[in-house]
């Protein structure tokens, strides 16, 4: 059986990597829906943007998740 420390830690672990998976969910669609509306406006026929922000926000959310990692620990 799991004592209450191990309850409330097993608890915070998954809070922490929930919270984890939304801030990387986020930063990549708010690079993607960036990159959409930047090719939009400026009536591209090759969407650029989209894909050049796409990346940089993947790049983004593993650089913020890896700093994070390493901060709690």
């Amino acid at each position: 059986m799991y004592n209450k420390n191990q309850k409330k830690n097993s608890l915070n672990n998954y809070a922490r990597y929930s919270s984890i998976a939304f801030q990387m969910l986020l930063i990549i669609l708010i690079g993607v829906f960036g990159g959409i509306k930047i090719d939009e406006w400026l009536e591209l026929t090759f969407p650029i943007f989209t894909v050049t922000l796409s990346i940089l926000a993947v790049v983004l959310a593993i650089y913020s998740v890896t700093k994070e990692f390493l901060k709690k620990k």
